[in-house]
C-alpha cells in the first residue's frame, strides 16, 4: 500500500539528545523513552520516505517552504556538538508534485535551493527540529531512507491541512510509503521558569490539544481559541495540521505515549496507526465550508467605518483609485481624530496602518487613507491582490487624543494603547492585541517598533484609549 503509512508529532528539545541532554535527561526520561517506541513504530510501517515538518526552518508568512539540496545535512553546533550529524538524500520527484499540485490551490510553497538560499540570506541545513526526531529514527536502525524537509508557513490553518491532504495524494500518486511527522513542542509558558515567560492559560492550551489529538477530534483542535493559542507561546500547531491533513479520510488509530512539562515547555508524543481508508475522517471540505460560513458571518455584521474600510480596498484593488468620501456621514464620521484600519487574513495580520492624530478633515476620510495604506503600502507585507478580496476582514479603531504618563505603572494593555519616544524615534502600539497580556510586552513591541533597545528605560511614555469597530 502506498500513501501516508505513519503519522506521529514528536517534540524537539535538543537535550533529548543524550550527548547534549546529559544529567537534564531524567527530567525527560518519559519522552525519550516514547521517542524510542515512537521510532519503532516508524520501522515497523516500512515507509521508503520521510517527511518531516519544522516550525524552525526557514518561516514564511505566505508560503510553505521546502529544503531543495540534493545532499541534506544538519549537525547540532548550534548546542555545542558539531560531531553529532545527520546526512540524507532529496526525493526531488515528490516535491515537484507539491509545487505543482498546491500551485493549482493557490498554496505557494518555496524551494529553498542553494542559490535561494544565499539570496535569502538562510542557512540551508536542517534544522533541530527536524534533526531531534531523525535521531531516534537512525538509532532505531533506519538510516538510508531519503527525506523531504519541510517548514511550516504561517498560512491559514485550513490551507495547511489542505497542504497535508495534498502531500497524501502525492504519496500515492507517485507509490511512495510515507511516514510523515510533525515536529513541534507545545506550550512555552507552562512555568514561571519557562523561557517564554509563564501564562496561567498554557496548561490548559496543552490539555485540551493532547486530548483532542488523542481522541481524533479534530474538529475541537480548529475551534481553539486564538487568544488561548497565542497564550501557550506553541511552536507546534501548524505542524500539526499539515499531518492532521495527511491522514484526512484515513482510518486511524492514535495514540498518546506520553505528556510532560519539564522546563515550563509541553513534550508531546502521538502515534497514528493507519489502517486503510474512512470516508467519516474526511474533514477538509467541511473545514473550508466553515471557515467561508465564518467570514460572510462576519462581514453581516460590519459597522459602517468598517464598511468604509473594506469599500475602500476593494475599490483600489479593482479601478487603481481611492473612492470619495460618502455623501452622508455618521456622527462618528464626521469627528476629526487619528485613525487606525488593521486588514486580517484568516486571523492572521495582513496589514496594518494608521495616524495618531488627525490629518484628513474628518474620520471618514482618514478611513479612506489609512484603509488603502494599510491594503497598498505596508512595508511588512505585499499589497492586497484581487484574489483575496474575499478572505480579508477589517477593523477600524479611533484614537482618543494622547496623554503623557510619568511611569509604566499607569498602563493597562487591555485599556490602553501605548506610544514610546526617545529623540526622534517613536513606536505605537493598540491595545487589546492577541498575545499582549502584560505592560512589559506591550513596552517590548513599542520599543522594538521603535528601533528602542527594549532594555531602555529612559523613554517618554503616552497612553491613549480606542473605539474600535469590527
Amino acid at each position: 500500500m502506498s500513501g501516508i503509512v505513519f503519522a506521529g508529532l514528536s517534540p524537539h528539545p535538543p537535550m533529548l539528545i543524550p550527548e547534549i541532554g546529559r544529567d537534564d535527561l531524567r527530567q525527560v526520561e518519559e519522552t525519550q523513552k516514547s521517542m524510542r517506541e515512537f521510532a519503532k513504530r516508524v520501522k515497523k510501517a516500512e515507509p521508503d520516505l520521510i517527511i518531516t515538518i519544522s516550525p524552525h526552518g526557514p518561516v514564511f508568512s505566505d508560503a510553505i517552504s521546502i529544503l531543495n539540496t540534493p545532499k541534506l545535512h544538519g549537525d547540532f553546533g548550534q548546542f555545542g556538538f558539531p560531531e553529532i550529524e545527520l546526512s540524507y538524500d532529496l526525493q526531488e520527484d515528490i516535491i515537484k508534485e507539491l509545487v505543482r499540485v498546491n500551485k493549482a490551490e493557490d498554496i505557494t510553497v518555496a524551494r529553498i535551493d542553494q542559490s535561494s538560499a544565499h539570496k535569502l540570506e538562510i542557512n540551508p541545513k536542517l534544522d533541530h527540529g527536524v534533526l531531534v526526531p531523525l535521531y531516534y529514527l537512525e538509532e532505531a536502525g533506519i538510516t538510508d531512507l531519503p527525506l523531504v524537509p519541510v517548514t511550516m508557513g504561517m498560512l491559514p490553518y485550513e490551507d495547511l491541512y489542505k497542504f497535508g491532504k495534498i502531500v497524501q495524494l502525492a504519496a500515492m500518486k507517485l507509490g511512495y510509503r510515507v511516514a510523515i511527522i510533525a515536529s513541534g513542542d507545545l506550550s512555552h509558558r507552562l512555568t514561571p521558569e519557562a523561557p517564554a515567560g509563564f501564562n496561567p492559560q498554557a496548561k490548559e492550551f496543552d490539555q485540551k490539544l493532547v486530548q483532542a489529538l488523542a481522541e481524533d477530534r479534530i474538529e475541537d483542535i480548529f475551534a481553539l481559541d486564538r487568544n488561548l493559542i497565542e497564550k501557550a507561546g506553541e511552536c507546534g500547531l501548524r505542524p500539526i495540521m499539515i499531518m492532521l491533513g495527511a491522514i484526512d479520510g484515513l482510518a486511524v488509530k492514535p495514540e498518546l505515549l506520553s505528556y510532560e512539562g519539564p522546563f515550563g515547555v509541553g513534550y508531546g508524543v502521538i502515534t497514528y496507526e493507519i489502517d486503510g481508508s474512512d470516508e467519516e475522517r474526511k474533514k477538509l471540505d467541511g473545514l473550508l465550508a466553515d471557515r467561508q460560513e465564518k467570514l460572510a458571518e462576519q462581514r453581516k455584521e460590519e459597522s459602517d467605518l468598517v464598511r468604509l474600510a473594506r469599500k475602500a480596498v476593494e475599490q483600489y484593488a479593482l479601478n487603481k483609485e481611492l473612492i470619495s468620501v460618502p455623501d452622508e456621514l455618521t456622527d462618528e464620521m464626521k469627528k476629526e481624530a487619528g485613525v487606525f484600519v488593521s486588514i486580517k487574513k484568516y486571523g492572521q495580520l495582513r496589514g496594518c496602518i494608521g495616524t495618531i492624530e488627525p490629518v484628513e478633515e474628518n474620520v471618514a476620510a482618514e478611513i479612506i487613507r489609512n484603509a488603502y495604506s494599510a491594503g497598498f503600502k505596508d512595508p511588512r507585507f505585499p499589497a492586497v491582490n484581487l484574489n483575496e478580496l474575499e478572505e480579508l476582514t477589517y477593523s477600524v479603531d479611533i484614537l482618543e487624543e494622547p496623554e503623557s504618563i510619568e511611569s509604566p505603572k499607569e498602563l493597562d494593555p487591555r485599556k490602553y494603547g501605548v506610544i514610546v519616544r526617545k529623540g526622534q524615534k517613536s513606536g505605537l502600539l493598540l491595545p487589546r492585541l492577541d498575545g499582549v497580556d502584560t505592560v512589559d510586552k506591550q513596552l517590548e513591541i513599542a520599543k522594538r517598533k521603535a528601533g528602542i533597545p527594549i532594555d531602555e528605560e529612559d523613554v517618554e511614555l503616552m497612553r491613549f484609549r480606542v473605539t474600535r469597530y469590527e
